[in-house]
């Protein structure tokens, strides 16, 4: 199992960035994908996740109404466009997988992992 993740990088406050996260080595349709972050000095956490299958989503209350979590079937790719974006978004921002059918929020429930992308929001 592979998880590429990119499109991080430094934006202004208010701005937009889209991640994507590759997925290779698995049958997406069993898979339930997340996205966490983790801010220096901070634990990681949860923002996005979406059931494969059925695109069902799911978000943290920090980032719901401006982040939005998508796949393409074709491009095995999961992606995480996040708009209105704050200096408290700041972090590094990793793509997880579940085989699962079911979005849950602890990062030790997904046993595979993407390198991270560093996000940078400037105030």
């Amino acid at each position: 199992v592979q998880l590429q993740a990119s499109g991080g990088g430094l934006v202004q406050a208010g701005g937009s960035l889209r991640l994507s996260c590759a997925a290779s080595g698995l049958t997406l349709s069993s898979y339930t994908m997340g996205w966490f972050r983790q801010a220096p000095g901070k634990e990681r956490e949860f923002v996005a996740g979406i059931i494969w299958w059925s695109g069902g989503t799911y978000y943290a209350n920090s980032v719901k109404g401006r982040f939005t979590i998508s796949r393409d079937n074709a491009k095995n790719t999961v992606y995480l466009r996040m708009s209105s974006l704050k200096p408290e978004d700041t972090a590094v921002y990793y793509c997880a997988a579940r085989a699962d059918l079911r979005v849950v929020t602890t990062g030790d429930s997904y046993p595979h992992w993407g390198q991270g992308t560093q996000v940078t929001v400037s105030s």
